[in-house]
């Protein structure tokens, strides 16, 4: 089936590196991709300029998705990819809800900024906003500098409080399906022993995924979370991360900006945020 995907991008190294993440991970699989600018001028500087100058400025975020369509079409021989662009002049969530309904979208694919300096900051503003705002489709957030590896191993970290659905497990399962990955579900021992609840959502997760290679894994508690989960990552090689974003959630907790402070996540690997 044809896949629908939208890389929002602000012609930066980063949305490029997110776009040739994009074209190897979907290598074997027709696609259309969806180039996405969002110029956005506050009302304050909007009364401050002319037409002209804001025709000016459409243009050449004009021009600069085209010639972006044009080099990815020329470098990127692959008869199941096809580009489309879209340039809006609302703000970046606006757009890309608005995307989401006229094109269909299946997937979002979303560059962010690495550390900067001492302080390390959750993803980037952009990337926040979507994952704040954006709930009905999932994004996969791709780390800065990150070099294309094929996705073997998917991580997937539970308390097992919450039973998941196959509507929120399906987007990880479709990644899983592209190369046969193994879902590794991990466990953070929060508890000497699990409650009939969590033996229960264990059991109908394990269900869900019967179908697909997977195996538990139980990992000692840490003081952080955050550190915790890129030791896993780096322990059992894992390729992509991915976790549901839902009311008390882990990925909630830390996108609220001072505990982004304490936490200062920063994922090694892509990561694939499932709105609940």
């Amino acid at each position: 089936m044809k896949r629908n995907i939208l890389i929002p991008t602000d012609f930066s190294a980063n949305s490029w590196g997110s776009i040739g993440y994009a074209l190897k991970l979907f290598k074997d699989i027709e696609c259309s991709f969806y180039f996405l600018n969002s110029t956005i001028i506050k009302t304050s500087t909007l009364s401050n300029l002319s037409n002209k100058l804001l025709e000016t400025m459409k243009d050449n975020a004009l021009k600069e998705l085209l010639e972006m369509k044009n080099i990815v079409e020329h470098n990127n021989a692959n008869a199941n990819h096809d580009f489309q662009i879209i340039l809006s002049t609302k703000d970046l969530k606006k757009a890309i809800k608005t995307a989401i309904k006229e094109w269909n979208i299946d997937l979002i694919i979303m560059g962010t900024k690495g550390a900067t300096g001492a302080k390390e900051i959750f993803f980037g503003s952009n990337t926040v906003h979507v994952i704040k705002g954006i709930r009905d489709c999932p994004v996969l957030i791709v780390p800065e500098d990150y070099n294309f590896v094929t996705p073997t191993q998917i991580a997937f970290p539970t308390d097992f409080n919450r039973f998941y659905d196959n509507k929120e497990l399906h987007p990880i399962k479709q990644l899983a399906d592209l190369y046969n990955s193994k879902i590794r579900i991990v466990h953070i021992n929060e508890e000497e022993e699990l409650n009939d609840i969590q033996e229960y959502n264990i059991t109908m997760l394990q269900n869900y995924l019967s179908d697909y290679e997977h195996s538990l894994h139980w990992m000692p508690k840490y003081d952080k979370k955050a550190v915790e989960i890129n030791d896993f990552i780096e322990e059992l090689e894992i390729d992509i991360l991915a976790m549901v974003n839902y009311k008390h959630s882990f990925i909630e907790k830390i996108i609220h900006e001072p505990i982004i402070k304490k936490i200062g996540f920063q994922p090694i690997v892509p990561f694939l945020v499932v709105p609940e």
